[in-house]
């Protein structure tokens, strides 16, 4: 499918796929999609400890590039995992320039070590990040009891509805840990009522720039 380097909403760079008319991010704003969401109502409910941390839909790396630069305020060590079913290309990245766009001259050699890492192997990005790449489909997710916390990143529902399903959302909760959290950007009802059906306790959270809500789910104890 052909696909294209956009300007977001707030300057920040993402890839649409045309045929769909669909970004990896918020054409409203994919840096600040990205701070909302993932790290404001996720990475930043937990201090001072080790976590792991899954991301389903590592894509272009902006997520796990931000979590890097957070961690340390937060006194974090991260186990990050990105499971990506179709890796982004080099070229794409270079020309995404989130970096530059963060002003992130510091974490440069570390976001290209990201992507130039070998797949299926724990890399130390910095002394508090690691990262495993897998190139695997999400339905092939099968950790039990394993992390802290998910960045649920998938194409929306509207392309992709079967990642948006009871099925996989099981998968999500049997990867948590007890009290382990998922967040993602989306806020439709059906997706909601599948991560209820499974067993989570979800929250309506205010969304992003051009969006409403999001959703935060917690598995039990």
């Amino acid at each position: 499918m052909k696909r294209k380097i956009i300007t977001t909403g707030d300057g920040s760079k993402t890839i649409q796929i045309e045929d769909w008319d669909e970004q990896y991010h918020s054409k409203h704003g994919a840096v600040q999609e990205a701070y909302h969401v993932f790290i404001e109502h996720g990475l930043r409910l937990f201090q001072n400890e080790e976590i792991d941390l899954l991301e389903v839909g590592f894509g272009t790396g902006l997520n796990a590039l931000i979590t890097l630069a957070e961690a340390p305020k937060h006194d974090l060590n991260v186990n990050y995992v990105g499971v990506e079913a179709y890796p982004v290309s080099k070229e794409e990245v270079a020309a995404l320039q989130y970096c530059v766009q963060l002003g992130f001259d510091d974490k440069k050699g570390a976001f290209q070590e990201m992507h130039n890492s070998s797949w299926e192997e724990t890399i130390a990005i910095t002394p508090d990040f690691s990262l495993l790449k897998q190139k695997r489909d999400f339905s092939e997710v099968d950790e039990e009891n394993l992390f802290n916390l998910i960045y649920f990143d998938a194409f929306g529902a509207r392309v992709q509805p079967e990642l948006w399903t009871e099925e996989i959302f099981l998968k999500m909760f049997r990867a948590l840990k007890p009290n382990g959290i998922l967040v993602t950007y989306a806020a439709k009802g059906s997706v909601r009522r599948a991560m209820q059906a499974v067993g989570f306790n979800v929250e309506r959270l205010p969304g992003p720039p051009g969006k409403r809500e999001m959703l935060r789910a917690t598995k039990p104890v």
